[in-house]
């Protein structure tokens, strides 16, 4: 696994206070959808060999590679898209569930997503992405859980 910076904050519920917090300075959508844009830059590096179709997100209209590491008392994932936005909401998702045990993954709803209005700004096709990025995450922690 790379090198990750994750997780930034002791647990998944700070994460998601500190996304709101964050989002909350800016006025208006196009302000944060820039957010959301320098947020995908500082994904960290992807390995260009885990480019793969085993490493493929579908259900995603961009291309999204996700790989996890770990096991139940801690799932790292390593994530990388195409597409400038959808990085975004990769780093968002890995801000608040990367680094966590398996029962905090499953335990954490992203409310992040409604709280920050992400929900009522996104395509459905990115809605629809974020949903399956989402799912991954939850499955490999309720496969790890046991």
């Amino acid at each position: 696994m790379t090198d990750t910076p994750f997780p930034l904050e002791p647990t998944a519920a700070e994460a998601q206070a500190a996304i709101a917090d964050e989002f909350a300075f800016f006025g208006d959508w196009s302000e944060r959808y820039q957010y959301l844009i320098d947020l995908g830059r500082k994904l960290p590096p992807f390995p260009d060999e885990w480019k793969t179709e085993q490493h493929r997100l579908l259900g995603c209209q961009s291309l999204v590679w996700i790989v996890p590491s770990g096991d139940a008392s801690k799932l790292d994932f390593a994530a990388a898209s195409d597409s400038a936005i959808v990085s975004g909401l990769v780093y968002l998702a890995l801000r608040v569930y990367s680094g966590r045990s398996a029962q905090e993954i499953l335990a954490t709803e992203p409310d992040y997503i409604t709280g920050i209005g992400l929900a009522k700004h996104l395509s459905p096709t990115r809605s629809n992405g974020l949903a399956s990025l989402l799912g991954f995450i939850r499955d490999t922690a309720q496969r790890a859980a046991g």
